[in-house]
């Protein structure tokens, strides 16, 4: 069956509010807002039955997990674990973020360009690394997550993780099998929700599924521009996947046949137009085909004079002598190469068309040229296709192409990323794979066919 994780992050706490650095101490404690966020990250769970939750004990998560669960209404108690307690920078605890970068100038550098590097004093003498440390917490967090709740199991379950920044980083660089170096390419906001899936398969592997990352929707009343999690110094861009077809709608596989948006797919570019209406705009890109250039022209309703630019780099997967066809069709001609495709899509040559790596070099290379032409201070949309964009999310995450099933990509979902540091450096994956403009937190477009 499947086991579904919430990760949420604790409210704006008064250190938070302060700029000044946590780590584990328990001296920051929720502020009304942060009360506020927490009230309504559980108000948008309401509807989704929680199997179990747990919380970092400290005061700040811990308060987030109880105000959160009795808006969700579901009668649970949070179990508090020392696993989920937050990264430990006990010599830099109380100060404010100008003071560690003033007395710590090295140490402070190396936090923020390679944290998984940064060496701290012991106040006994001795020295640790405290991200290579909160790695080895998130894998006894998530060991003993798995022992009580088996993806295996026959009953659906959804788990609740109420947490802290860093740690959370952790645990789903954890759960994606990354390593610490990671730890900068994800943004986890306040409150903010991120949805996992795992699964088994027949050969009871565990498959890992990113449904969505930071997503702050849910702690606004009404669409507007702080929907979106504030903009860095650098260039941001704006990934869009087209809205629905009737050929997602029946899980035929499309691939390079033009397929025009239905009236659904229609309304989902009009919703996220909406979502993305007080966002700047000043670039926009859209593959060649007919259903991303109706998305973005969709969106761009709301930013008259932003130029459209068809980038065939762009384009589909080439699904060859599959398109046109429902899995049960290619199943009846072609058995063990969709088996193939869905357990290791990096192997196949899909007959007469295209390999996910093909795919990957293409879409890659359009991707670095436009972000490569973004002024620092620009923001630029991009509206492609699910196999486009997961094979380009999985390289931004430091995923390789047998892992574009850990990405979904619903159909009118934005995702969003920035470049702090310039297009030659690593980029942030700021949230992933937001839908809550199309109704609720969770991801309900149609599966479609990739």
């Amino acid at each position: 069956m499947s086991l579904r994780i919430l990760l949420v992050r604790h409210g704006l706490s008064s250190f938070n509010l302060e700029h000044r650095i946590q780590g584990r101490d328990d001296l920051s404690s929720l502020t009304d807002e942060g009360v506020r966020q927490a009230l309504a990250t559980g108000e948008a769970l309401r509807d989704l039955p929680i199997t179990a939750a747990y919380s970092s004990p400290l005061r700040r998560a811990k308060d987030t997990a109880s105000a959160l669960l009795a808006a969700q209404g579901g009668g649970l108690t949070a179990q508090l674990d020392d696993d989920l307690l937050e990264v430990d920078l006990a010599p830099w605890s109380g100060l404010l973020g100008t003071e560690v970068r003033e007395r710590f100038p090295q140490e402070h550098r190396l936090w923020r360009q390679h944290p998984e590097q940064l060496i701290l004093q012991r106040s006994d003498g001795g020295s640790y690394a405290p991200i290579q440390e909160l790695m080895e917490q998130a894998g006894r967090f998530v060991n003993k997550l798995l022992k009580s709740h088996d993806p295996a199991s026959s009953q659906p379950q959804t788990v609740l993780v109420v947490g802290h920044n860093a740690i959370l980083r952790c645990l789903l660089l954890t759960l994606l099998g990354l390593p610490a170096s990671g730890f900068r390419r994800l943004r986890v906001e306040n409150a903010s929700l991120s949805v996992l899936n795992l699964t088994t398969g027949d050969a009871g592997g565990m498959a890992v599924q990113i449904e969505s990352l930071n997503g702050t929707s849910h702690l606004h009343s009404a669409v507007c521009a702080s929907t979106l999690p504030a903009k860095a110094h650098g260039p941001r861009l704006l990934l869009v996947r087209h809205g629905e077809t009737d050929w997602n709608r029946q899980g035929r596989f499309q691939g390079q046949i033009d397929i025009p948006l239905n009236e659904n797919g229609r309304a989902q570019a009009a919703a996220a137009g909406a979502f993305l209406k007080a966002v700047h705009v000043d670039r926009a890109y859209t593959s060649s085909m007919a259903r991303p250039r109706q998305t973005a022209e969709g969106i761009l309703q709301h930013h008259p004079g932003v130029p459209l630019t068809s980038v065939p780099h762009l384009v589909e997967i080439g699904h060859g002598e599959w398109e046109g066809r429902l899995e049960e069709e290619i199943s009846a001609t072609w058995p063990e190469l969709l088996a193939d495709w869905k357990r290791a899509p990096e192997t196949v040559q899909m007959p007469a068309g295209e390999t996910i790596h093909d795919v990957w070099d293409r879409s890659l290379k359009g991707w670095h040229t436009i972000a490569a032409s973004l002024h620092p201070d620009e923001t630029a949309l991009v509206v492609a296709h699910d196999a486009v964009n997961k094979t380009i999310l999985c390289a931004l995450l430091g995923l390789s192409p047998a892992d574009i099933w850990a990405v979904k990509q619903g159909n009118g979902g934005v995702t969003v990323i920035d470049y702090p540091h310039g297009p030659d450096e690593p980029p942030v994956v700021v949230c992933l794979n937001q839908t809550a403009h199309l109704g609720g937190v969770l991801d309900r477009t149609a599966a479609g066919a990739l």
